[in-house]
């Protein structure tokens, strides 16, 4: 009886094992870029965006493009501003960035909408010195995505 037990919890172990290794399956830059996942960096932004987005192929495909949190005090990366940088002329195919621009950007004043020609609409992430650090393509978000994400992303600015 004991060696049945064993036996059936060793396989459903090395089941776990492997569901947990695909799940791991990692996607290169280039797959992860293409899939707008480009500079969303830490598994914990995959497991927001699993609380906001009921796509779990979405999910699984942010789970493939993130790096592992740290225990550090890095954990939470936060930036100081951010550049939402669209093609105005693309922006009707975007009424969710086009309502988020029209009622909500302004909630951000360190965030600053840039039109740029052919550009697809993405999030550039500034450190403290108004340098690019990360690139986050939108497309696919929703405006209460973007507010969410920047809500937690962007540091809040303090009054002078």
């Amino acid at each position: 009886m004991g060696g049945a037990w064993i036996a059936t919890a060793l396989v459903v172990v090395v089941y776990w094992v492997g569901l947990s290794s695909a799940s791991v399956e990692q996607l290169s830059t280039r797959e992860c870029e293409n899939l707008g996942f480009t500079g969303l960096a830490l598994c914990s932004d995959c497991n927001s965006l699993a609380d906001y987005v009921k796509d779990q192929e979405l999910v699984s495909d942010c789970k493939k493009c993130c790096t592992e949190d740290s225990n550090d005090s890095m954990t939470k990366i936060t930036y100081s501003g951010a550049i939402l940088e669209v093609c105005m002329r693309k922006l009707v195919f975007y009424p969710e960035i086009v309502a988020f621009i029209e009622e909500e950007k302004d909630w951000f004043p360190s965030v600053k909408v840039q039109y740029s020609f052919n550009s697809p609409p993405k999030l550039i992430m500034l450190d403290d010195a108004g340098k690019h650090k990360e690139t986050i393509r939108i497309d696919n978000w929703k405006r209460e995505h973007i507010l969410h994400f920047l809500q937690g992303k962007v540091k809040p600015t303090s009054a002078i």
